[in-house]
């Protein structure tokens, strides 16, 4: 069975992805093991788009050739093992901040490294739930196409009809009374058979990743008030630097209004003491 959207979505709550990779030099070279984590996602991301396109050219024919389904299988392990690797790397880089926060330090690099380990622990989660909706995608319209030759060789059958039988695996059940009388009707058999086989085969790794993906989307769950909080500090941080800049303007805005005023008081005054000479000056027969 494959795992609900909707129940690993209860899970994930996916915040803003406001936060970027932040360059440091903790202990345990953790640069360089955020930096193949950082690869090793972008490598899963890029595969993931790849898949999509297998998923359309497998579909798009009705007895797609050995080497599509062979490259569609084996971009299917290389992500399972690209996964297991990044899932591997974020746990040891969790077991060194739950270490540090054993001996009860906190310091500036601590933090840095739970920021980094979050917001990496998303992005990942994030391609994986994007590769999980992937393969749903995929699934449906394998079982759309089922449903469809089906009703070729006369067969009707409901929704329920037929995800109990992907579900049981009988695909027996609806095609045993199948005529072969014509070549529609094989055409029919024999694309309901290849999808039936893609479906589980695709049922297949789904489940052998369920474990990872309900781990992963547990951690970044529990990390969620942590990020909130960075995004709040992040946020605020913001809001202060707008403020003062804000009050910046308005300071430069005043200076320049009493600069002037100044001036106008300096050229007052020399006007009224031209005036006042010429006056005192006129008065006394100069």
């Amino acid at each position: 069975m494959l795992i609900s959207i909707q129940s690993l979505q209860k899970y994930l709550h996916i915040h803003k992805q406001s936060l970027v990779y932040v360059a440091s030099a903790p202990s345990f070279s953790l640069p360089v093991q955020v930096e193949e984590i950082r690869v090793c996602i972008d490598k899963l991301s890029e595969d993931v788009e790849q898949v999509k396109k297998q998923h359309s050219a497998i579909l798009a024919a009705p007895n797609p050739d050995e080497k599509t389904k062979q490259e569609l299988e084996d971009l299917t392990a290389d992500i399972k093992k690209t996964a297991n690797k990044v899932r591997s790397k974020l746990k040891a880089i969790e077991q060194s901040i739950e270490q540090e926060e054993g001996l009860n330090r906190s310091s500036a690099d601590l933090r840095i490294r739970k920021t980094q380990h979050s917001t990496l622990s998303r992005k990942f989660v994030e391609v994986m739930t994007e590769y999980n909706t992937t393969q749903s995608k995929y699934r449906d319209r394998c079982k759309d196409r089922i449903q469809r030759q089906l009703e070729i060789t006369g067969r009707t059958t409901t929704n329920e009809e037929l995800e109990d039988m992907l579900e049981s695996g009988k695909l027996a059940i609806f095609t045993d009374d199948i005529k072969m009388d014509s070549q529609i009707d094989k055409q029919a058999l024999n694309e309901i058979e290849t999808r039936h086989t893609e479906i589980i085969k695709l049922e297949n790794s789904i489940r052998e990743l369920h474990d990872m993906f309900v781990d992963m989307a547990m951690l970044v769950e529990s990390q969620g008030e942590m990020i909130d909080r960075i995004e709040y500090n992040v946020e605020h941080s913001v809001d202060f630097v707008e403020r003062a800049v804000s009050d910046t303007k308005k300071a430069v805005k005043y200076q320049s209004q009493a600069r002037k005023k100044k001036l106008m008081i300096i050229v007052c005054c020399t006007i009224l003491g031209v005036v006042l000479a010429s006056t005192i000056g006129g008065y006394l027969g100069f």
